[in-house]
């Protein structure tokens, strides 16, 4: 399973009215650690498919949604729960790390 890719246009049918939780990573090309954390975040979108979504926002291709949330340094990883932000990962971190909060946000954590 790969991310989602989410733009200005789908974003508020995709993440704010999710009925599940979302993962948003604020991306971009040039990013160096944006590079290191993207592996991370593929394994996780086929980890926790169907328990949440998980997808990647170019931030340079989507600059409303990136200004609303003042996103200022990428990468930056955003998890959205009924429409709105519950917690947050700046910079590359371990897998394990970003899991443990995914899983704070889920009724079933995923091992």
């Amino acid at each position: 399973m790969k991310p989602i890719e989410f733009t200005d246009d789908n974003f508020d049918a995709e993440v704010i009215k999710s009925d599940i939780p979302v993962l948003v990573d604020f991306w971009a090309v040039w990013c160096g650690p944006c590079k290191m954390i993207a592996p991370v975040v593929e394994e996780l979108a086929g980890e926790y498919e169907g328990k949440l979504k998980i997808g990647k926002l170019d931030v340079d291709n989507n600059q409303n949604v990136s200004m609303k949330y003042g996103i200022r340094s990428i990468p930056t990883l955003l998890i959205f729960k009924n429409g709105e932000i519950v917690d947050q990962i700046v910079g590359v971190i371990p897998k394990v790390k970003i899991a443990e909060k995914l899983n704070g946000h889920l009724k079933e954590p995923v091992n």
